[in-house]
């Protein structure tokens, strides 16, 4: 960084803490008029380590050192005022805050480096992320679509949330799914399920023979990669199974273990209750007992898909993130609208401090104008169009 940039940070900084930067420096003035002012057998000179020490909280690097440089200037004054330079006592108090300021800025430093570090890792990994999840259409026959990925704030390694879409004759089937765990192991886990979806979905006549050929492949992916992984058995994969004729005016779901969608319908917002079933990848600890629900889902309804990181993301109180209680507030919306209020009141929630990764997934039914139109648009997993796909 060459010294326009460093000056055009310290600059954003101080123009952003400046309210805060006046309590360092007006201690500084404080105790420096107060030693002046008191007898030559009270020294509070050593009260200016104070100053650079509470602006580390607050400041950069350069900041740090400024004040620090004014707490050694507010010393060496306090010593012409009170027996001159040369005592014993003011050389070794200037010497001493000289040493701790300067640790201050060391400490300042190296947080800041280990900040920029980490900011560089979460950017990898979300583009990884976004690279593992595939773009979404955005109308996809009848259904409009909208979609966001929300990766953790205080973790720098991939989560492992997925969403997918297969489009199969007449009907369109979604997956939504959250991997156990995180890092590369929850990512492997994430792209063969994935993968297994866009192709057992052409191949299975029902959800539950689907949810049930997913499960096979999960439990093979484990005993293949994870067989030397101590907690093995413990990886699993909650998921809903989602499945949207064209022409009918319901949608049927099975469900893996994971959170149960939300219905949105003339502005009243409802759970989707369906009977309790394992997750996938459990093999042989649990009976295959899938079944498929079939509920309305009518021209204007939409469905809100998503994973656990929405509803157990908490603010400072501990307080979970009601969502069924805020839903309403975005009941009418566009898809696209009602994601982007969601991201917004989530992080406005937890003050911006996920400790989990959350998927959202919108589906909203339209009036039916024509069969095959696969969508003219892409979403991705920021919820931004992509590029143009038209059939010839």
């Amino acid at each position: 960084m060459h010294l326009g940039q460093r000056f055009a940070v310290t600059w954003q900084r101080w123009h952003a803490t400046r309210a805060l930067v006046l309590l360092p420096i007006g201690l500084i003035a404080t105790i420096t008029v107060a030693d002046i002012r008191s007898p030559e057998s009270v020294h509070l000179g050593p009260l200016l380590v104070v100053a650079p020490a509470i602006t580390v909280a607050i400041g950069g690097v350069w900041l740090t050192a400024l004040i620090g440089l004014l707490a050694v200037a507010a010393q060496v004054l306090i010593a012409v005022f009170h027996g001159g330079l040369t005592t014993p006592n003011h050389i070794s108090q200037i010497i001493g805050l000289a040493i701790l300021s300067m640790l201050a800025v060391i400490v300042c430093l190296v947080r800041d480096r280990r900040r920029a570090e980490l900011a560089q890792v979460r950017t990898v990994s979300e583009a990884a992320q976004r690279a593992l999840l595939r773009p979404l259409p955005r109308r996809l026959g009848a259904l409009r679509i909208s979609c966001t990925y929300l990766a953790a704030a205080k973790e720098a390694r991939i989560g492992g949330d997925l969403y997918a879409v297969a489009r199969t004759g007449n009907r369109t089937r979604v997956l939504i799914g959250d991997v156990r765990g995180k890092g590369l192991p929850a990512v492997g886990e994430a792209a063969a399920l994935m993968g297994a979806f866009q192709e057992a979905a052409h191949q299975h006549a029902t959800l539950p023979a689907l949810a049930s050929a997913l499960d096979r492949s999960a439990c093979r992916y484990s005993a293949q990669f994870l067989g030397a992984d101590d907690e093995a058995e413990e990886h699993f994969i909650t998921a809903l199974l989602l499945e949207i004729p064209d022409h009918d005016s319901v949608a049927r779901l099975t469900h893996c273990g994971h959170p149960p969608p939300l219905l949105i319908s003339r502005g009243q917002v409802m759970t989707v209750q369906t009977p309790p079933a394992p997750p996938l990848g459990m093999c042989a600890l649990t009976p295959d007992i899938r079944t498929s629900h079939t509920f309305p889902f009518k021209a204007g309804d939409t469905l809100l898909l998503y994973t656990d990181g929405l509803v157990e993301a908490r603010d400072s109180s501990g307080a979970f993130y009601p969502l069924e209680e805020r839903l309403p507030l975005w009941a009418k919306c566009h898809p696209d609208t009602l994601v982007e209020c969601l991201q917004h009141d989530l992080l406005a929630h937890t003050g911006g401090d996920l400790r989990d990764d959350a998927a959202i997934l919108a589906i909203q039914r339209t009036a039916m104008t024509h069969v095959g139109h696969l969508g003219s648009e892409l979403v991705g997993s920021d919820g931004r169009p992509m590029v143009d796909l038209k059939r010839p």
